[in-house]
């Protein structure tokens, strides 16, 4: 029999805070508390971004190709790779409908910035969308989600062991595309997939398609200029913005120091599962990759532009109280994060299969044997 729990202001019995608790206050008490200019979306400053990026990009492409050193060619592979980080959060935006009130120019400026790195916007932003309305559920949630025990066990060793063992994670994202996490079928660029409605079909084969195109056009340059000078100018900086990707959207939900709750069931709601987002600071790039890190009030209000959560997460922070955790201030280069992210993945393997307020558990059999691969 389950024991009923009292909490006061996310306090428990023994005065300690309880990040699983009901929140003392509504979603509509942290809107109210967020200045009106937040929600404000400018399309002119949204493309000024656009520009920078995209003139950053090719500035970085002109210049490899000038100096064609292998001096540069380390120091282009990051920045290329980051830029293509930061133009993903910007069709991100798109998707969310924060770039402008106008779908048309949201549609069309997210179609050529995810297809230009290989993203199918529409598939993306759908499966993107199921992220956000179902964020800390268990069974519902589409991003990282947890696997239930009874699925997790059904994993070979190599596929736990690829699954949660630093670097390979960090590669993630292309696989999750064609077919999604483990428990869950479909692809992002099949339009009878079940992560879409028949509604959404045809946005579906467009997206395909724009990215079919660009699929093209590189293996032409490639033919053109060579494949190996083409994995220099293009894949590898793909490939580094893939580990932006994942090791950005998994912190954002795993890693805290206190073990975080998903919930199922009736426990679940909007404001609880979005009160579990992690808030990240990273350093120099916060600005690059446009403030991405202040995650708690992105995923509870999408609709705030990029160029405004700071300033409406410092105005909501006194509503949120205890359930909003403060990220550890970064120094230039967020070292800090890989030990977040080395620590979830060596302990954070399953939750139970019942329950609906549940916790990650470790599988100590796998724990023994990254603990033992670290030392070989």
């Amino acid at each position: 029999m389950e024991l009923k729990r009292e909490y006061v202001n996310g306090m428990n019995e023994q005065g300690d805070f309880d990040p699983s608790s009901p929140p003392p206050f509504r979603i509509a008490d942290i809107r109210a508390a967020i200045p009106k200019q937040c929600w404000i979306k400018n399309p002119w400053r949204s493309m000024s971004y656009v520009f920078r990026d995209v003139s950053v990009v090719f500035a970085l492409a002109a210049a490899a190709v000038y100096c064609n050193s292998w001096l540069f060619w380390p120091i282009y592979w990051f920045a290329q790779g980051t830029m293509f980080w930061a133009v993903f959060v910007l069709g991100h935006d798109c998707g969310h409908g924060s770039f402008s009130d106008n779908a048309i120019l949201n549609s069309v400026v997210g179609h050529i910035l995810h297809s230009s790195i290989l993203v199918p916007y529409h598939g993306w932003r759908i499966s993107h969308r199921t992220h956000h309305q179902n964020h800390g559920n268990v069974e519902k949630d589409e991003s990282w989600v947890p696997m239930p025990e009874n699925i997790y066990k059904k994993l070979d060793t190599s596929t736990r062991l690829l699954r949660f063992t630093v670097p390979f994670p960090l590669f993630a994202f292309p696989v999750y595309l064609w077919h999604r996490s483990p428990g869950k079928e479909g692809s992002h660029f099949n339009p009878y997939s079940n992560l879409f409605s028949p509604q959404e079909r045809k946005l579906v084969m467009i997206s395909t398609a724009c990215w079919s195109t660009m699929a093209i056009i590189l293996a032409y340059v490639s033919f053109t200029v060579g494949p190996s000078h083409m994995f220099k100018l293009y894949g590898i900086p793909y490939l580094i913005f893939v580990i932006w990707l994942d090791l950005v959207t998994y912190l954002h939900h795993h890693g805290h120091e206190q073990k975080l709750p998903w919930y199922r069931g009736k426990e679940w709601s909007y404001l609880r599962g979005g009160l579990t987002t992690v808030d990240r600071d990273y350093g120099l790039f916060n600005n690059i990759h446009h403030d991405i890190g202040t995650h708690v009030i992105h995923h509870l209000f999408p609709q705030i532009p990029h160029y405004h959560l700071v300033e409406a997460t410092k105005a909501a922070k006194p509503v949120i109280g205890k359930f909003y955790r403060e990220p550890k201030k970064s120094g230039a280069v967020p070292f800090h994060l890989i030990k977040n992210l080395i620590t979830s993945l060596a302990q954070d393997h399953y939750v139970s299969n019942s329950g609906d307020i549940v916790f990650y558990q470790t599988d100590l059999n796998l724990f023994q044997l990254l603990s033992l691969a670290k030392y070989e």
